[in-house]
């Protein structure tokens, strides 16, 4: 049986990227790929539930991959978090972006921010069993149904 890579390993192995300390990545940054990756994983649920016209299946996604659910889970989630993972979720959470999103408030637009540097610092750092748990966890206690 081939022993699996991960997505991040692969991708630094192939593209000759360097080792880096996460911990040193801006919060935006960290969003910046937790973005990423979170649509990733909800696209990928939402692609293996049904093969549906690509309309179908955004408009599910969209559900899920949005300021005010994202605000809605972190919210929920905070009492699980680790201080680690916590410390994280307040550096995304208390950066400045540069811009907000139009359906959603300020606060939720900061939370989800710090909910996104949360996953982007969980995938940075290789943690992918930790990063979907709190994924999936969060969409139970908000009571979607993914």
């Amino acid at each position: 049986m081939e022993e699996s890579v991960s997505l991040l390993k692969a991708v630094k192995e192939v593209f000759g990227c360097g080792e880096q300390d996460v911990r040193q990545y801006s919060p935006l940054a960290l969003a910046y790929i937790g973005d990423a990756v979170y649509d990733l994983v909800i696209r990928s649920v939402v692609v293996e539930r049904a093969n549906r016209p690509s309309r179908d299946l955004h408009r599910e996604t969209v559900r899920y991959v949005n300021a005010v659910a994202q605000a809605q889970m972190i919210h929920l989630l905070l009492g699980e978090l680790t201080e680690e993972e916590l410390a994280v979720y307040k550096r995304g959470r208390n950066a400045k972006p540069y811009t907000f999103a139009k359906n959603s408030s300020i606060q939720e637009y900061k939370q989800a921010t710090g909910y996104e540097a949360l996953v982007g610092y969980l995938y940075l750092t290789d943690r992918m069993d930790r990063l979907l748990a709190l994924v999936k966890r969060g969409i139970e206690l908000a009571g979607m149904k993914l």
